[in-house]
């Protein structure tokens, strides 16, 4: 492989792997605290979507990334409500609203584009960063990337520094794993798990704007497409730590990007092999054969005084 279709697989890699970044690590965040969000495919749909159209009608795209964030949070609100107020099961209740919301952006969709459309939206513009970007071969390939990518990994590494030292990530951390000395400390664990849930979704909200206008400027049905749940097997294959999350959401995103790289080089493997190792890495993932793991010991569970 040369140096010039490297700098592109490692591009292509970074741009698939985004979606599963931001959706990853909120969804992180919500399992640190106790709450295991199955509805992370949900509110990337329904941000997808809501960018989407948002977008399209103001002809502005970040106009649709404000109403794509906006329009998760009843999602996610619903999500925490379901998990911490009614103590549903987290895993059905998080199944129920991603079939609801795949009916109902679906049905939409096809009211408002019409059934067969593939309408171009307006997208969210690219940067290339100043030194990085004007390295010879690998500068335009690899770091020309939409804006809220970088924004993206600014709130993460604001989210890694939160976590680690401050009162806060502990009180999230304590949630997850031992929330009756919350709840004696004068915490309010429901409080805390309601702030996380809707924190996912905030990030997922950032994810699903990204694949509608940040990276292939149009909407289609269902497109995420799983990737809600990839991020939530990214979160078990790096073991509820933001290092792992990270670096696992890039082997998903290299994994999808060699459905394009490996044809390009003259290499035959049936295409779809390829699209089914994402979901294969994730299986082992969740199979447990990626090394031990340790959940937040009252994961899925809700909390009762």
């Amino acid at each position: 492989m040369s140096l010039e279709l490297f700098a592109v697989f490692l591009g292509s890699s970074i741009r698939l792997a985004t979606p599963l970044l931001l959706a990853g690590i909120g969804e992180m965040v919500s399992e640190r605290a106790g709450v295991l969000n199955m509805s992370i495919e949900g509110m990337m749909l329904t941000a997808a979507f809501a960018a989407a159209v948002g977008s399209w009608a103001t002809g502005n795209p970040l106009i649709g990334l404000l109403i794509g964030i906006v329009a998760v949070q009843p999602v996610a609100l619903l999500q925490a409500v379901l998990s911490n107020t009614l103590r549903a099961n987290q895993i059905v209740s998080g199944i129920g609203i991603n079939i609801l919301v795949l009916g109902a952006t679906t049905l939409a969709y096809r009211e408002i584009f019409g059934a067969r459309s593939r309408a171009e939206i307006p997208g969210l513009a690219k940067i290339r960063p100043p030194l990085l970007g004007d390295i010879p071969v690998i500068g335009s390939a690899v770091f020309e990337q939409v804006w809220l990518f970088y924004a993206g990994v600014a709130l993460i590494a604001a989210t890694a520094l939160v976590l680690r030292y401050t009162s806060i990530g502990l009180a999230i951390h304590a949630a997850g794993a031992e929330p009756r000395a919350v709840d004696k400390s004068g915490l309010s664990v429901t409080r805390i798990r309601y702030a996380c849930v809707l924190f996912a979704g905030f990030m997922a909200s950032l994810s699903g704007a990204f694949l509608s206008i940040g990276d292939i400027h149009t909407f289609t049905e269902g497109m995420t497409r799983g990737a809600g749940y990839l991020a939530i097997a990214s979160v078990i294959f790096g073991k509820w730590r933001i290092g792992g999350t990270t670096l696992a959401c890039l082997l998903f995103g290299a994994a999808t990007a060699l459905q394009f790289q490996l044809p390009a080089l003259g290499i035959e493997v049936p295409n779809a092999l390829l699209i089914m190792l994402p979901y294969l890495l994730a299986l082992l993932a969740v199979g447990g054969l990626v090394g031990r793991q340790m959940a937040p010991a009252t994961l899925g569970e809700p909390y009762r005084r």
